[in-house]
């Protein structure tokens, strides 16, 4: 019986451990772009907001000093490019990613839609339809999806969440 309990927790562990790691890395991809635009300020205001993230995924401190270091000294240019796409149901995305490079991101985000019968729309296409409130995109009408529907939905959904370049995902989905 122990063996059966054993197994279950490095299996949750390994998940958590994953899920921790592709936190980590987020949070390291902005803390460095922001540490690079304020040339590494810490009492800049995009700086802190991007600690603060890092701090709320349980990053240790020298994790984060590190990161502002070697964004200050290392010149790998990351970007933030915004991506515009349409899935089931006339549901609606905003893709948000953080990248060093612009083609590996746009690709593997069309790949993310087609796999799942959908696509990427161009600039605008669908930023029409939500109103940016901050740093955030709140739709203006939210739709409702069941079925065949949502289950592709909650695929697409799965699948950007595992793209280590995408940082944030706003639908129009309730």
């Amino acid at each position: 019986m122990s063996h059966s309990k054993f197994a279950k927790n490095v299996g949750k562990k390994a998940k958590t451990g994953a899920q921790k790691s592709k936190d980590f890395s987020r949070a390291v991809k902005l803390v460095m772009v922001e540490a690079r635009l304020c040339n590494g300020n810490k009492e800049a205001t995009g700086l802190k907001n991007a600690i603060e993230k890092a701090k709320e995924v349980e990053m240790p401190i020298e994790n984060i000093e590190r990161a502002i270091k070697r964004a200050t000294e290392t010149p790998e240019d990351l970007e933030t490019i915004l991506y515009e796409g349409y899935g089931p149901g006339g549901s609606q995305f905003i893709i948000e990613t953080l990248t060093s490079n612009r083609n590996k991101a746009a690709q593997e985000v069309r790949h993310i839609f087609s796999k799942h019968g959908c696509s990427l729309g161009g600039p605008g296409s669908v930023t029409w339809a939500f109103t940016k409130e901050g740093t955030e995109w709140k739709a203006s009408q939210d739709i409702l999806l069941d079925g065949t529907d949502k289950e592709i939905y909650e695929k697409i959904l799965e699948d950007l969440e595992d793209n280590d370049e995408v940082q944030n995902v706003y639908t129009n989905v309730e």
